[in-house]
């Protein structure tokens, strides 16, 4: 058996990689093999920092553009760039990344022979929120989260060595469905930053505009609008949820965790009465133990 070995992360890649905990879903849980925690935290580790660069969220200090060879005072459109720039490097053999965290991927892409594009879509995500600030319908939507969060699905089957096309199929839901329960708990946050995941067809439908998601806490077409789309959420986590049937042992327990903290993320949204304005609902760990509990209870049956 191959005994991976996962080099302790200097300061930089920590800051980065102590975000997992705040996550809707385990991301590498201590009950998987340890080759797999390693790999997983490499991808987590990856589009968590890509989203950091979008998002205008990296640490104080610099050391991220520094490892990237960019200007610290950089708008993220030049991050991303030189990002970019240094991911292709992970598949260049003749090439070293500088920044840490993707050396620390480069083994994981080698190990599973896992191809740039998945990568490259989360990096192009990132792109698009530098200029697409509202999204018209919710087909829109889906769009922007085939970009921003089925591309993880995808790799963990990948690292798991369990793709096919049904899999895959319901991965993407069950991953677009993590990424509008992440847009409706951060439905101020993003506002601060000018964007709003909101469907405006959704919007003008419940007579909500955006004066109202800026208010302190949300009047009744907010929460209606919210319910609304915690519904979609709901129904998409649904639709994936035979996948983890589809699957056995540890992954089996992964993936529950990842469904059920959608549910238990909606369930705290729900709890809120659909007031998401003050701030993020989120789940508590033993209503996060207990999602998932169900979910693989119920693959358990059915698989």
């Amino acid at each position: 058996m191959t005994v991976v070995r996962q080099a302790r992360p200097d300061a930089t890649a920590r800051t980065t990689l102590d975000k997992a905990a705040a996550e809707n879903f385990p991301v590498a849980p201590f009950f998987l093999p340890r080759a797999w925690r390693a790999d997983l935290m490499a991808v987590y580790g990856y589009a968590r920092l890509v989203d950091d660069i979008g998002d205008g969220d990296l640490a104080s200090g610099g050391a991220d553009a520094r490892h990237l060879g960019a200007d610290p005072d950089a708008d993220p459109s030049a991050l991303l760039d030189a990002f970019e720039a240094d991911l292709l490097r992970v598949f260049d053999a003749s090439a070293a990344p500088s920044h840490p965290l993707l050396r620390a991927l480069r083994p994981t892409v080698r190990r599973h022979a896992l191809t740039p594009e998945p990568f490259l879509a989360l990096v192009e995500a990132n792109r698009q929120d530098q200029h697409v600030r509202r999204y018209a319908g919710y087909g829109d939507l889906v769009a922007y989260c085939e970009l921003s969060a089925n591309p993880v699905g995808r790799l963990v089957l990948a690292i798991t060595g369990t793709t096919t096309p049904e899999r895959v199929r319901r991965s993407d839901a069950v991953c677009t469905a993590l990424q509008i329960v992440e847009h409706l708990q951060d439905v101020a946050e993003d506002l601060g930053r000018d964007r709003i995941y909101l469907p405006a067809e959704d919007m003008a439908r419940f007579h909500v505009t955006e004066a109202d998601l800026a208010a302190p806490t949300a009047g009744a077409p907010v929460r209606a609008l919210v319910a609304y789309e915690a519904r979609r959420a709901r129904a998409l986590l649904e639709e994936g949820a035979p996948l983890v049937a589809s699957v056995r042992g540890r992954l089996r327990l992964l993936l529950a965790g990842f469904v059920g903290g959608g549910h238990a993320a909606l369930d705290a949204i729900a709890a809120a009465r659909h007031d998401v304005l003050p701030g993020p609902p989120r789940a508590t760990g033993p209503r996060l133990l207990r999602r998932a509990g169900a979910v693989w209870r119920t693959a358990r049956r059915e698989g």
